[in-house]
């Protein structure tokens, strides 16, 4: 006999799940999307465009608006996922939420990792020269934005 959940309870857990994974994501994409523009200042179009050349290859930069657009919505997927794994995480592992900053920091580096070393390699950009400066630009950028802003939104929307 499988036991049941007062009424309330699932669908506002989960209801409390998804708006703290949204809040986390909006948080991540944003603060990792202005500090690319200050640490890559090739214009806000640009960058976007190179996000989506992820899918489309080099014609990404042939596409205008479109494509920025396409790139930006590229990069708020990936820190929704971001968001979603690190929230699924925590509910194995409390500890992430209880040391959301110090693990928030650790995750970062996962981050960079993951996608320096899997995603971008599988996508349309493909291997590319890594220089030293532009791999510890990119950890100290996660290490500081993208895993901490998701650790300490999600801590402070399941309080």
């Amino acid at each position: 006999m499988a036991t049941t959940l007062p009424i309330n309870s699932t669908p506002s857990s989960a209801l409390r799940a998804v708006q703290a994974i949204l809040a986390a994501g909006l948080v991540c994409g944003t603060l990792d999307g202005l500090t690319a523009l200050v640490v890559y200042p090739v214009g806000w179009k640009a960058l976007f465009q190179f996000i989506a050349s992820g899918i489309l290859g080099p014609k990404s930069f042939e596409g205008g608006l479109k494509t920025a657009l396409l790139g930006m919505a590229l990069h708020y997927t990936v820190a929704f996922g971001a968001a979603i794994v690190y929230y699924a995480a925590s509910r194995v592992l409390p500890v992430l939420l209880q040391r959301a900053l110090l693990l928030g920091i650790a995750y970062g580096v996962c981050v960079h990792l993951v996608m320096t070393f899997v995603v971008v390699p599988l996508s349309a950009i493909g291997r590319r020269p890594q220089t030293v400066q532009g791999f510890l630009t990119g950890l100290v950028v996660h290490m500081i934005v993208v895993g901490p802003s998701i650790a300490l939104t999600l801590r402070r929307c399941l309080r």
